[in-house]
């Protein structure tokens, strides 16, 4: 790869070698192939429109025009991206789920003066507040809306002496020049501007490669359906543009398998909550088989589990697991599109057992970690097995010190450390002591390379016995039990920890066709007593790998998931505990004093 300073010189490199689908969309029900030379066309358009004829009046941080866009991944993202760029603007994305206030709090700071949209309904959220934003001058829409501008309609001729001008406004961006400014509120707190310069990313980039250079591609095709807001989906698509990996968007969350066969990529970006969603699928399959084919299935399974438990496996496992891969795990990887090599994996810590499941069904988990305060990555398990562990996020990457506090924080110290908080500077200098990042999170070193994430160090909580239990480490043990699909331990101040509990609803639903179970609803089911006594099992066989103060002693069964869109997740995947306390507040009150529950 070239040694780039800039982002946006991904597009000489792409020059040197075009593609005939450089980026692709489904549009009218087929795939949309968008050449090099088409992005490239609607680039330097968008960017002599953005320009329209002159130089910006300024190029410090604050003369430059902030533009933003609230739109789902589609090549449109990433064109307009490249764009803001050129035409030496800093791009303020958001999450298309962000509420109207959340906007409204973020246009207002970042003074964004245009402003890019994915649909009507997007269009007209931001309607119901364009009067609250002074700096908004123009909103342009990637779809075509009825009364509103399109993206089109933004873009500029494509003459010498528009072209000149790119080159000399692109000429004066720097590498430590702020490239984006992305807001994130993590799971507390008012949204805060994370300032990311091109060298941020850039260096990101670079010592992110190496690791995925270990992936032997065939194809260079990737599926892409994470939000762009989502740094790491940006970075890694920031590579993918450098390295000629074509990039292909999912239509919606919905259609991501029936996606993933048709594009047949060789790698993709996912979170954990999608690995669960999938997996959840797979065992719902092999649920729905009868006789012969479904002792054969969770005989498959049985393998996967063990798999890489020992540094070399027995003859007899690897002849077994050889049997497994053709009756069952190669069907497994059809339904990802058949040539998936490696799924990267962050935003939120991955259960181990769907990390031993994918890696021995020939799809690798690299788990990795980092914030967006990192651009993102600090951490990355490789794609060979000697720089894989379970159970750890990987290797430190090149040119990133860490450090651990002795309070057990996670310190890190690099060129993808963020310049800063926009217009926050106490906030800054909170995060960031002599260059040092504190990341808010708990780890340890394993095999003294390999990085462990342990807890995040807010979300520790002390018994009202004055005994500190951190919950993660409780949750992902928990969570490897197929019937449990998400969970938050609590006991802050309490005389005993508990849980609250949402089933895995489909896995749920067949073993109550197996126990003869009668329901109608979610809301039934989970108050069945032959379930609550299923998930005391459960409970029950997990406790003694904790000490008695962290122990469930009692815990609640929840109808309904915890969404991105309901409240209780990030956008990123990450629990909103305190969203969660306070929404069932009334009945872990009730839990904890009710005198006939338990005797502790």
């Amino acid at each position: 790869m070239k040694e780039p300073k800039r982002l946006f010189d991904c597009l000489e490199v792409q020059a040197q070698n075009p593609k005939k689908d450089l980026m692709a969309a489904k549009e009218h029900g087929s795939w949309h192939l968008y050449s090099t030379a088409e992005v490239h066309e609607l680039i330097y358009k968008l960017a002599a429109g953005l320009l329209a004829g002159s130089k910006p009046a300024s190029t410090t941080l604050e003369g430059r025009r902030k533009i933003g866009i609230i739109s789902p991944s589609r090549p449109e993202w990433l064109i307009t991206d490249l764009a803001v760029q050129l035409s030496g603007g800093i791009l303020v994305p958001v999450y298309p789920n962000s509420s109207a206030h959340e906007l409204e709090e973020i246009f207002i700071e970042s003074e964004v003066s245009v402003l890019f949209v994915s649909n009507k309904d997007l269009h007209d959220k931001i309607l119901s507040i364009k009067d609250k934003l002074p700096a908004l001058q123009a909103i342009y829409t990637f779809n075509e809306v009825e009364g509103a501008k399109n993206w089109k309609d933004c873009m500029g001729t494509l003459d010498d002496s528009s072209k000149a001008l790119i080159k000399s406004v692109s000429d004066d961006v720097k590498e430590e020049d702020v490239a984006t400014i992305i807001y994130t509120s993590g799971t507390t707190g008012k949204p805060k501007g994370v300032m990311l310069t091109h060298r941020n990313i850039v260096n990101n980039m670079k010592n992110t490669d190496s690791v995925l250079k270990q992936i032997p591609f065939t194809q260079y095709r990737a599926l892409s359906f994470l939000p762009l807001c989502h740094i790491l989906e940006r970075m890694t698509s920031y590579i993918f543009l450098f390295i000629g990996t074509s990039l292909y968007y999912a239509e919606n969350m919905d259609t991501i398998g029936a996606n993933l066969k048709e594009v047949k990529p060789d790698i993709f970006i996912s979170v954990p909550r999608l690995l669960e969603k999938v997996f959840e699928r797979i065992m719902a399959a092999g649920q729905a088989l009868t006789g012969f084919k479904k002792m054969i299935f969770f005989w498959a399974l049985s393998i996967a589990k063990k798999y890489e438990t020992v540094p070399n496996h027995s003859f007899f496992y690897n002849i077994q697991r050889k049997l497994a891969d053709k009756l069952v795990y190669s069907k497994w990887r059809e339904a990802v599109g058949g040539n998936v090599l490696a799924i990267v994996v962050g935003g939120a810590a991955c259960q181990v057992r769907l990390e031993r499941i994918f890696n021995c069904a020939g799809i690798v988990i690299m788990e990795g970690y980092g914030l967006t305060e990192s651009s993102p990555v600090i951490a990355v398990n490789g794609y060979l097995k000697k720089y894989r562990r379970y159970g750890t996020v990987g290797h430190v990457i090149t040119e990133t010190e860490v450090r651990i506090a002795d309070d057990g924080e996670i310190l890190c110290k690099g060129p993808q450390v963020m310049l800063g908080y926009y217009k926050q500077p106490e906030l800054t200098a909170q995060v960031i002591e002599n260059g040092w990042l504190h990341t808010g999170d708990i780890g340890e070193f394993v095999e003294g390379t390999f990085l462990k994430i342990t807890d995040r160090k807010k979300e520790i909580f002390k018994t009202s016995g004055g005994k500190y239990v951190a919950p993660l480490p409780i949750e992902n043990k928990i969570k490897e039990n197929f019937l449990v699909e998400q969970i938050m331990v609590i006991g802050h101040d309490r005389k005993f920890t508990a849980a609250l509990i949402v089933p895995s609803f489909l896995t749920l639903e067949k073993k109550c066709k197996e126990l003869n179970i009668q329901f109608t609803s979610h809301e039934q089911v989970v108050k069945e007593p032959a379930v609550i006594a299923m998930f005391q099992d459960i409970i029950n066989e997990y406790n003694p790998n904790f000490n008695h103060i962290e122990q469930v002693k009692k815990f609640i069964l929840l109808p309904h998931e915890w969404t991105t869109d309901s409240g209780e997740l990030t956008p990123t995947g990450k629990l909103k505990r305190s969203v969660v306390q306070h929404k069932y507040n009334d009945l872990i009150e009730e839990m904890y004093y009710d005198p006939h529950a338990l005797n502790i």
